[in-house]
């Protein structure tokens, strides 16, 4: 499916790249569709196993409520018979002079059939006598509720029948009731315990209840049931309400904060539910409510998610395997007038201008096989134009070549007759400026009063003007020079140019750099610069930085300085740094000429930074020679 061209690259064809796009093209919508058809597969087994733990939970409670009610039932039978039961224990109490020591429980509990227990309850809440010795000394404070509700039947007159509850020793059913002494001392409890019949009809079964549940939801893998202790339900051994070593403190919570909880353990993968089943009734001291604990499996909702994304991803093989077999067949019939048409094309591109392009069918490519056909004949049109215009223009550029020969012949003249007058105005006119200067410094010395003045203003425009040959003679030695840069010793290039101003002050050490003999042409221009603008007292300073590979050179001012808004100027052609100040403006130009021909740069500063009129510092780099 690909073709090699002339130059060895490698192509791949029209056909391979359709083939490729309608797979590429179809596998992912595929995907796609399938994958959003696995999610919502996904969240309907999800939503579904959740609805299944709802019914579950539901179930549960309707179960543990319908067997509290049938208890509830069961428990409305035993209260007459528990009412006349604290006859006796009355009568025993007052035949004992109130004395609750002294009162024969035994005797009683014989009187009553030996079924019910008696309990003395006393005002702090202890079971102080009792025919049931497990129960002796327990403390009902250790359950706030129930102290308060039995503080409460103590300090009234009235007969209280509790429910039926399950005995925490072994799930036996037993049947309390409550009655205040007359002197409201202590509070009597009698406790009947159920006989066997009544037992297995109204205890409720718990394992059934388990068994049933786990049968309607496979997920389901443990219950358990929890009393307002927090204790296992039919599986303590323990004599009294509460013992620690078998509560379950998460059942604790649920019953003290009222609310179902949920904790989920991704590692094991399991599901654990502790629900809250309220069977509080306000006319019982005692609370029969229950927690329910259900730990479900995510295992297998987990396998039916796989299962189903194993299913969706067979689908996707299978159907990315037709859309290839119905691609490849497609790909070929499309693309055949193209083929027909890129065959025709080659046999015009290696040069048979006069082969005709197949008609193909559709309008398309009957249209694009009459351009082809329309293009062919203007390329033959407009290769006999190029060849005609070759060669017009290869007779052009011969006779260019002769004009650009003419006009290089009249450059160099003019060049040539260019440094003729500049070496005349160099040699010749500062020759008569000198002979000038001579005479005129004699008239100078010879006269007196306003003639010598007048003499002495001659004497400056001549030596003025002999200066400006001199920078002109400097900048075209500047620009000639095509020589390489070599070392130059920059402390001695500084020292012979302030040998002759007293007022520079320079401290440094030899060290060559990077220039050629024009340097100490930069440092004349600047001294004659700072004496010719900054008056006869300015001070110059000369110093010079090491900066690694380049040196930092300073030449600073006491003078008026430069303004802010003209540091640029001075170092431009015919520039010059204030109308004020005379001069041709070529001394700072001669400087950054030079001074980038050794490749650093020059820039003015004010010398006391943010006070341009306390002298100016012109600074600039250079380069250090290697050393050998």
């Amino acid at each position: 499916m690909t073709t090699k061209n002339d130059g060895g690259r490698w192509y791949r064809r029209f056909g391979t790249h359709l083939l490729l796009i309608m797979i590429l093209i179809t596998l992912p919508l595929v995907g796609l569709i399938l994958a959003v058809d696995c999610q919502q597969a996904e969240e309907a087994l999800t939503a579904g196993d959740e609805l299944l733990r709802e019914q579950t939970e539901k179930s549960v409670v309707q179960s543990v409520r319908l067997v509290d009610a049938g208890l509830k039932l069961f428990d409305g039978t035993l209260d007459s018979r528990m009412e006349e039961g604290f006859g006796p224990v009355t009568a025993e109490y007052e035949r004992a002079g109130r004395d609750a020591g002294a009162m024969d429980l035994s005797r009683v509990q014989e009187e009553l059939g030996g079924e019910v227990d008696i309990y003395v309850i006393n005002e702090s809440g202890i079971v102080e006598y009792t025919t049931y010795p497990p129960d002796l000394g327990l403390d009902f404070r250790e359950i706030p509720y129930f102290f308060d509700r039995v503080t409460e039947i103590r300090l009234g007159d009235a007969f209280v029948a509790d429910r039926v509850v399950t005995e925490p020793a072994g799930g036996m059913l037993r049947k309390y009731a409550y009655l205040p002494s007359p002197d409201h001392r202590y509070v009597f409890e009698l406790g009947l315990v159920c006989n066997a019949t009544e037992a297995d009809r109204y205890a409720p079964d718990y394992q059934t209840l388990k068994e049933d549940l786990m049968r309607l939801n496979p997920a389901l893998t443990e219950i358990r049931f929890f009393d307002r202790y927090g204790r296992p339900i039919n599986v303590t051994e323990a004599d009294s309400p509460v013992v620690p070593a078998t509560v379950d403190p998460v059942a604790v919570a649920v019953i003290e904060e009222g609310e179902s909880r949920t904790f989920v353990d991704g590692t094991a993968g399991t599901i654990t539910r502790y629900l809250l089943v309220d069977l509080s009734d306000p006319g019982s001291p005692s609370d029969t409510s229950r927690v329910a604990e259900l730990t479900y499996t995510t295992a297998p909702l987990e396998a039916r998610i796989m299962e189903v994304w194993r299913i969706h991803a067979a689908i996707v093989l299978v159907l990315g395997l037709a859309a290839c077999c119905i691609a490849i067949p497609a790909s070929r019939r499309i693309t055949r007038p193209v083929r027909e048409l890129v065959d025709d094309v080659d046999r015009i591109a290696s040069g048979d201008l006069d082969h005709r392009v197949r008609v193909s069918a559709g309008t398309e490519f009957a249209r694009l096989s009459e351009s082809i056909g329309i293009t062919v004949d203007s390329l033959k049109g407009n290769i006999q134009r190029l060849r005609e215009s070759e060669e017009a223009l290869r007779q052009y550029s011969a006779r260019l070549e002769e004009q650009v020969q003419e006009r290089t012949a009249d450059l160099e003249e003019s060049n040539r007759a260019a440094n003729l007058f500049l070496d005349i105005m160099v040699h010749d006119i500062n020759n008569a400026n000198t002979v000038a200067i001579g005479y005129t410094q004699f008239l100078v010395d010879a006269l007196e009063g306003e003639r010598r003045e007048t003499a002495g203003k001659m004497l400056g425009q001549l030596e003025q003007s002999s200066a400006i040959i001199g920078r002109v003679a400097t900048l075209r030695m500047a620009r000639a020079s095509g020589a390489a840069l070599r070392p130059v010793d920059l402390d001695r290039a500084i020292r012979e140019q302030a040998a002759g101003h007293p007022a520079v002050r320079y401290e440094g050490r030899p060290v060559d750099v990077l220039a050629d003999d024009l340097l100490p042409e930069v440092f004349s221009n600047l001294i004659g610069n700072v004496e010719k603008f900054g008056g006869p007292d300015v001070e110059i300073a000369i110093q010079v930085e090491d900066r690694g590979e380049d040196l930092l050179v300073s030449v600073e001012d006491d003078g008026p300085g430069i303004p802010d808004a003209v540091k640029g100027e001075p170092f431009r052609r015919f520039r010059k740094g204030s109308e004020s100040f005379a001069g041709t403006g070529l001394g700072l130009y001669i400087c950054r000429t030079l001074i980038e021909r050794y490749g650093g740069e020059i820039r003015a500063e004010d010398r006391v930074p943010g006070h341009p009129g306390s002298g100016t510092a012109i600074r600039f780099s250079l380069r250090k020679a290697p050393k050998e």
